[in-house]
C-alpha cells in the first residue's frame, strides 16, 4: 500500500482533474448548438467536451504522476484525419484554456488524448470516463467525470464530478470515495470546507423504494425493469437519468436502487462506466454486484467480462432485489 501522504496527493490531484474537466465541459455547454461531434463505430456521439475533458485530465495526470498508466474512453484516431481537423482545432481551443499550460499545440492535444490507451493489465491504473452520458450533457441534462484509482485490481478511489446534479441544495457536486474512508460530497466549484460525509438511504422495505436507470433503453432493459418492479411491489416511478450520476442518487439516498438490467447477452460493460460509481455507493454504504450478486471483478482488462448487468442498492435492499432481478431475468 502506498504511504498515506501519497494517497492525500492522488486524492487531490483527481479532485483538481475532474473539476477541470467539469470547467471544460461546462464552457462547451454554454453553446451546446455549436457542440462539434462525432459517431463512434457503435453510434455513440463523441463531442469536443467528451476530447477536450480526457486531454485535461491526462494532463493534470502526466504532471503529478507521470509513471501511472491512465485507462480512458476516447481515441484521438478520428481527430487525426482531415475530416476532424475542425473539431481538433476547437478541442484545442479549449484544453489551451483550461489545462494550465499544457495543449500548447494540436498535436499535443494528440497525445493527450491518446495517453489514455492503457490495456488495464497493470498492478495500478486510474480509468476515465470524460464524459459519462453524453447524450444527456448534449440535451442539457445529466452526465458526469468519472475517475478511479484501481491498485491489484481494486478500486481505492473515486472522483465523480457531476455538474448539473443538485444534492441537498448543492447544485454541482463532487462525489469522492476511498476505500476505507468513506465518500463525502463536496461543491463542484467552491470551498472544500463545505464538504460533508454521505450515507445511503436507511430504507428497508424493497416495495418503498425507488429505482433508478438509465434514459436510454438501448443501455438497460425497460421492460424487465417494470417486471421487477411489479414483482417487488414497487409503486413509485422510476428516476430516470443518464450516466453515473445515478450512483450519486444511490450514495446519497435520492434513490434506493440502481439497475442496469442487460440488453443484449453478449455485451459486458466497461471499467470507466463504473468503478468511480461504485466506490461512491459502497463507501457510503450501499452495496453493489452484477445481476447475479456477484462482485464486480476489475481484473479482467478494460471490460467487466466476469460481470453481467449492474444493481447498487442501499444495501439493505441488495438481496431481495438481486432474487427479484434473477426471477426476472431467468437464466437469460
Amino acid at each position: 500500500m502506498p504511504h498515506p501522504s501519497n494517497r492525500q496527493r492522488q486524492r487531490e490531484t483527481a479532485i483538481a482533474a475532474v473539476r477541470a474537466a467539469a470547467t471544460v465541459c461546462q464552457r462547451v455547454a454554454q453553446n451546446l448548438k455549436a457542440v462539434g461531434k462525432l459517431e463512434k463505430q457503435d453510434r455513440s456521439p463523441v463531442t469536443v467536451a467528451d476530447f477536450a475533458s480526457q486531454a485535461v485530465v491526462a494532463a493534470r495526470m502526466a504532471r503529478d504522476f507521470p509513471d501511472d498508466e491512465v485507462v480512458g474512453e476516447e481515441q484521438s484516431d478520428q481527430l487525426r484525419q482531415a475530416s476532424g481537423a475542425p473539431l481538433l482545432a476547437a478541442v484545442h481551443e479549449q484544453v489551451a484554456a483550461v489545462a494550465e499550460g499544457a495543449g500548447s499545440s494540436q498535436n499535443e492535444v494528440l497525445d493527450l488524448i491518446d495517453r489514455c490507451g492503457a490495456p488495464a493489465d497493470g498492478p495500478r491504473y486510474w480509468t476515465l470516463d470524460p464524459i459519462d452520458g453524453t447524450k444527456g450533457f448534449l440535451r442539457g441534462g445529466q452526465y458526469a467525470i468519472a475517475l478511479a484509482l484501481i491498485e491489484d485490481h481494486q478500486v481505492v478511489l473515486g472522483v465523480l464530478g457531476c455538474p448539473n446534479l443538485a444534492i441537498d441544495q448543492m447544485q454541482g457536486v463532487l462525489l469522492v470515495a476511498e476505500a476505507g474512508s468513506g465518500t463525502v460530497l463536496l461543491p463542484l466549484n467552491g470551498d472544500d470546507s463545505e464538504g460533508r460525509a454521505m450515507r445511503v438511504s436507511s430504507l428497508i422495505e424493497p416495495d418503498q423504494a425507488r429505482f433508478c436507470e438509465s434514459v436510454e433503453s438501448a443501455h438497460s432493459s425497460h421492460d424487465d425493469a417494470v417486471k421487477l418492479a411489479e414483482k417487488l411491489g414497487i409503486t413509485a416511478a422510476p428516476l430516470r437519468m443518464d450516466s453515473q450520476a445515478k450512483y450519486a442518487a444511490v450514495a446519497s439516498g435520492q434513490a434506493q436502487i440502481y439497475l442496469r438490467l442487460p440488453t443484449r447477452t453478449d455485451y459486458r460493460e466497461y471499467i470507466w462506466d463504473h468503478a468511480a460509481g461504485m466506490i461512491a455507493v459502497t463507501e457510503a454504504g450501499g452495496r453493489v454486484s452484477d445481476v447475479y450478486g456477484r462482485a464486480l471483478d476489475f481484473s479482467k482488462g478494460r471490460r467487466l467480462e466476469a460481470n453481467r448487468g449492474i444493481i447498487a442498492t442501499n444495501g439493505a435492499v441488495h438481496d431481495a432485489v438481486a432474487e427479484a432481478v434473477g426471477e426476472v431475468l431467468g437464466g437469460a
